[in-house]
């Protein structure tokens, strides 16, 4: 079986039509799909793992963008025969903030320049659009509206506040060190045991990965993340 999702983005050998429905509506939402197919599928799996277990919780992502991750999930977990559990979205919906030195690609290059160019130009980096626009993307998915919880501003002003007590399922995908920080702090704690974390830019961005690293080295977490593409990790919470 091969399907082609967009003009760039291709995949085979994955013989689930419902999932290449779900990955075409999805696609122009996200940035992640443009290094392949496998986060997307991973994510559809992470969902149907989550349903057909019963993992207690919502879902969570930290990092928008345009809502396409959050479009995936939705229509899989209709897919999968569940359309209660809330979906929350944590977005500044103003683009990325400025980077710290210790935020770095996974070649040493500084993220600060970009952000400055962006800056310099009048344009914001790692913007998706505003809130309004990602709204109206996530509800084209027809999951229930009042299950979408947006929350705006940086996440270390927004959680653990605005967090609900169980999550089920974990995504955090913010680039920089200090957020991914602050949300393992905050969030982590409230992942169910057997609910799933993905670490969108654990091989890309050194600073996640740090923030990652120490999180898991402080806490004793019990936790094995595994490769699903050269930036996104994912990870199931035994203890």
């Amino acid at each position: 079986m091969k399907v082609r999702i967009s003009s760039d983005v291709e995949y085979k050998d994955i013989n689930d039509r419902d999932f290449a429905a779900i990955a075409a509506r999805c696609a122009e939402y996200s940035l992640t799909i443009q290094r392949g197919i496998e986060p997307f599928y991973g994510l559809y799996k992470a969902v149907e793992y989550v349903v057909t277990r019963d993992i207690p919780g919502d879902i969570v992502e930290c990092g928008v963008w345009r809502g396409g991750s959050v479009m995936l999930a939705a229509m899989a977990l209709a897919r999968f025969g569940d359309t209660t559990r809330k979906l929350h979205l944590f977005d500044t919906f103003d683009g990325v903030p400025e980077p710290d030195p210790v935020d770095m690609d996974w070649n040493g290059t500084s993220s600060h320049p970009v952000w400055s160019q962006h800056q310099q130009r009048g344009t914001k980096w790692g913007y998706g659009g505003p809130l309004e626009d990602v709204r109206k993307n996530v509800f084209q998915t027809g999951y229930p509206e009042e299950n979408f919880l947006f929350v705006k501003g940086l996440v270390e002003d927004t959680l653990p506040d605005a967090a609900p007590e169980q999550i089920a399922l974990l995504r955090l995908d913010t680039d920089l060190y200090r957020s991914t920080a602050h949300e393992l702090e905050t969030l982590y704690p409230r992942l169910a045991i057997g609910g799933v974390l993905i670490i969108d830019d654990y091989g890309y961005y050194q600073g996640a990965r740090k923030a990652v690293d120490e999180y898991l080295e402080k806490t004793n977490a019990t936790i094995l993340l595994n490769r699903i593409d050269a930036s996104v990790r994912v990870g199931v919470k035994v203890g």
